[in-house]
């Protein structure tokens, strides 16, 4: 089993509240200067081996449900160090 991962994140250009919300969250506590923006990941899980198809499958899938492409950009890349931890705790 391998670890597809989509990171979504607003475009700079969309206000982002949350990022927002943590920025001033962190200067009261005294972490000035720190800009956060605040995305989204989802982590999927892919019996059998990461194709092309199945990669193609994956950014359809953000590009359709997982992120609103109007407001928000995604990447999707493989997390293949971690199902190798995984399997290794096993």
């Amino acid at each position: 089993m391998a670890r597809v991962v989509v990171e979504v994140m607003p475009k700079p250009e969309i206000l982002d509240p949350q990022g927002k919300a943590v920025t001033s969250a962190l200067a009261r506590l005294g972490f000035d200067g720190l800009q956060v923006r605040q995305g989204k990941r989802f982590e999927i899980e892919v019996d059998g081996e990461i194709t092309d198809s199945v990669l193609a499958q994956v950014r359809e899938a953000a590009d359709t449900l997982l992120a609103n492409t109007v407001i928000e950009n995604f990447e999707v890349h493989v997390e293949e160090q971690a199902v190798a931890e995984k399997a290794e705790n096993k």
